[in-house]
Parts: C-alpha cells; sequence; structure tokens
C-alpha cells in the first residue's frame, strides 16, 4: 500500500516536470539542456573508448565541456529550425515529409556542421586558417555520416513525432552520430613518413 502511494507521488511529480518541460514557456530551455547533457554523454563515451584502446591516457573535462557547449548552439539552431519547418508546411503526410527532410540534410546540416566547427574554434581558439582547414578536412566527413543517419530518423521524426518532442528525439538519436562527432573533430592526424 506505501509503495503505491509512493508511487503515485512520484508519477505526478513526474508528470508535472513533463508537462512544465515540454511546454511552449520552457520548451528552448528544454531542448538546449538535453543537447548540451547529450553532446558530453557523448563525448564522454568516446573519451573512455578511447582510453580503453590507449589513445588518449585521461579523460579530457575541457574537451566534454566543449562538446557540451557545442550541444548549446546546435540546440538552439534544432529548436527554431524545427519550428520554422512545422511553420511552413504545418501537414503530415508523405509528400511534405520528404520535403522537411531534403530542407533538412540540403540546409540544415550543411549550418549544423558549421556551427559546430565555428562554435570549436572559437572555443579552442582556433585562427581562421585552423578553423577553414579543419572544415576543409573533416565537415565533409560528418556530412556523409549525416547522410547515413538522418533521412531515415527525421522520416520518423517529421511523420510521427510531435512537435515539441522533435529536439528530444533527434537527441536520442543523435547521440551516436555525437559519439562519432567527437571522434571525426578529434581524431590525430597521421604523422607524415619520412622518406
Amino acid at each position: 500500500m506505501a509503495g503505491r502511494v509512493a508511487w503515485k507521488r512520484v508519477k505526478h511529480v513526474l508528470d508535472r516536470f513533463h508537462q512544465a518541460a515540454f511546454c511552449p514557456k520552457y520548451l528552448l530551455y528544454t531542448n538546449i539542456g538535453i543537447s548540451v547533457g547529450l553532446s558530453m554523454v557523448g563525448d564522454t563515451m568516446e573519451q573512455t573508448y578511447e582510453r580503453v584502446i590507449g589513445e588518449l591516457p585521461a579523460w579530457n573535462r575541457i574537451r566534454t565541456v566543449r562538446m557540451g557547449i557545442s550541444g548549446l548552439t546546435v540546440g538552439v539552431v534544432c529548436h527554431y529550425w524545427y519550428q520554422y519547418l512545422d511553420y511552413l508546411f504545418p501537414k503530415r503526410n508523405f509528400k511534405v515529409v520528404i520535403v522537411k527532410i531534403l530542407l533538412d540534410q540540403f540546409i540544415c546540416s550543411p549550418f549544423y556542421i558549421a556551427v559546430f566547427f565555428l562554435t570549436m574554434a572559437v572555443l579552442e581558439h582556433n585562427s581562421w586558417e585552423e578553423l577553414q582547414e579543419e572544415i576543409r578536412d573533416k565537415a565533409l566527413i560528418l556530412y556523409m555520416a549525416e547522410w547515413t543517419v538522418w533521412p531515415l530518423a527525421q522520416f520518423i521524426n517529421f511523420l510521427l513525432i510531435k512537435p515539441q518532442y522533435r529536439v528530444f528525439y533527434d537527441n536520442t538519436i543523435s547521440l551516436g552520430y555525437d559519439i562519432y562527432t567527437s571522434q571525426v573533430k578529434y581524431r590525430k592526424k597521421p604523422e607524415p613518413k619520412n622518406d
């Protein structure tokens, strides 16, 4: 009996939290929090793997914080992007979903990748030339990876997911992509061979 009462209280608190977190008033903050948190989790997972295989001597907290800050900028981009797409194309039919996917892949994905690298360059105090070199070396790799993951994920997102949950859904799918992004971002260049 006491367990049932406790469960009802917990459920009530969770319901109230859910209603507040996903209401229009707080949705931006919820989306940013989810994006920051999962970006940091993805980087931590990637660093754990790098430590296990001996590529990284210890966890780099600064790197994880930087990835979290990049999640903040991306969270803002995704929040407003999905609202804009839903404003332009409010229906949920096959044709509209395909249009949204194509716009997402051809407009938002390159913009998102550019924002990611720009945010990281600012945080790492990189020069304009270093930013350009990193974009040349790594942006296409991330963009090609986007095409393997996001069309199907966004089909589900735009067809089935309620608008207030789009960024949450996006970020849960993106956890694996965040691990890959961290790997690509911090991949060491091979040493030039001396002949």
